[in-house]
Parts: structure tokens; sequence; C-alpha cells
């Protein structure tokens, strides 16, 4: 794990130095602010139960998770190829495997600084309403969640190509597919439609954290996605290695 804790520093520390990093946090932090106001202090605000509030809250920064989290993953292996520091690492005593989580563990951390970030949005809240500390933990649980399986499939993605716009629309296309399922599931017949059901990255899994209801199944399909796509991202710098 020492070999993983210095890349994970390394990664951390780019993000903090790097304009990309802020970019992303100031475009999240701002879009959330504008939905939340939207929503929560908006002129029909007065309609709306302060659960009701809450949810929509989360259903709109899950959206902007997914996106951040994409945009946060893209750089991790093709900007090294694209430096030349890759064969560096390609070179030396380090593992694929320990990359692969040290970049993750990094970009996660970076993400779930963001996401904390807009934690005053719902304990605003309490100004006008009533908020259930277990719906906010919940959902921010599933916003974390929902995040690091998204910053896998980038991070595979970008293992995939030295082209960060290239990786960019893979991971875009792969994410953007997973959202989908929940609306084909609704419109096609069984089988199909528990298969997409399940597959569903939001629709399905998403729903009871937004809602603030923890069911273990959503929690294993997130965390079962996440290693799919490192052990993939792995398997794919493995192969690189030898070429």
């Amino acid at each position: 794990m020492g070999t993983t804790a210095v890349i994970f520093r390394r990664e951390l520390g780019a993000y903090l130095r790097s304009p990309m990093g802020y970019v992303v946090a100031a475009a999240v932090l701002l879009l959330n602010g504008l939905l939340f106001y939207a929503q929560a202090l908006g002129p029909t605000a007065g309609e709306r139960l302060s659960g009701q509030v809450l949810a929509g809250f989360f259903y709109n920064a899950s959206g902007l998770t997914a996106v951040a989290a994409v945009a946060l993953s893209i750089r991790l292996i093709a900007e090294e190829r694209q430096t030349g520091t890759q064969l560096l690492l390609d070179t030396s005593p380090v593992k694929d495997w320990e990359i692969v989580l040290g970049k993750f563990l990094s970009a996660l951390a970076f993400l779930t600084m963001i996401t904390l970030a807009t934690l005053y949005m719902p304990l605003m809240i309490l100004v006008n309403g009533r908020v259930s500390l277990g719906h906010v933990v919940v959902g921010y649980t599933g916003l974390l969640l929902l995040g690091s399986a998204v910053l896998a499939i980038g991070l595979f993605a970008t293992s995939l190509t030295r082209q960060q716009l290239l990786a960019a629309a893979t991971a875009s296309v792969i994410t953007g597919t997973l959202f989908l399922f929940w609306p084909l599931s609704q419109i096609v017949g069984p089988p199909l439609a528990r298969v997409f059901a399940a597959l569903s990255i939001h629709g399905r899994h998403f729903t009871g954290f937004q809602a603030g209801l923890f069911h273990l199944r959503d929690v294993v399909y997130y965390l079962a996605l996440t290693y799919f796509f490192l052990l993939a991202a792995v398997k794919v710098m493995e192969a690189k290695r030898w070429e």
C-alpha cells in the first residue's frame, strides 16, 4: 500500500494544483446552487414538503456528480501517456493494480470534497422546514457510491487510449448507456425489463438513496460495478505493458 499511497498523494496534489480541478468544482457547486435555489427558494417552494425538496436536490446532484466524475477521471492515465510519464511507471517496480487504485482513490477523494462542499444546501432547508439527518446521510452515501462507479468507468476508458477526448467520449457512452437502461426497462417486456432495471446505474439503484432509504442491494450494485471497471482497467494496463 506504500506505492499506492505515493500515487494517491501525487494525483490528489495534481487536482489541487491544476485549473481543471477547480473548474469542475466551481461548475458543480454553481449548478447545484442554481438548481437548489429553483427548488427550495423559488416561487413554487412553498408547495413542496421538505422531504420532496431534499429528494429533488439529490436527484439533481446525482447527475452533476456523474458528469464531474467523468471529467475528473479522463486525465488519469491518458495524460500519463501523452506526457510520456506512463513509460516510467511501466518500467518501474510498480504493479498495475497499485497505479489504478492510487489514481482512483485520489479522484474519489477530490470528488468527495466537491460533494461535501454542497452540504450547506440541504441544511438550508432547516430555515423553513425540517430535515431528517438520516435522509441527508443516506443521500450523500448514494452520491459517493454513484460517483465511485462512474470514476471507475472513466478510469477504464482512459486506460484504453492516450487521447483524453476519446476517453471522455467512451466514458460518456458507457455511463449514458447505463443511465438509459432504466427508461428502457419501462418500455420493454420481461425478461429484458428486469435485466435493464437491474443494470441501470441510476433509476432503480439511486432512487432509494434519493428518498433516504438504504438498501443493501443498491450498495452491492455500485461496489460491484466499481470493482468490475477497476479490474478491467488493470487488465487493459497489463496488456498494454507488454505491447
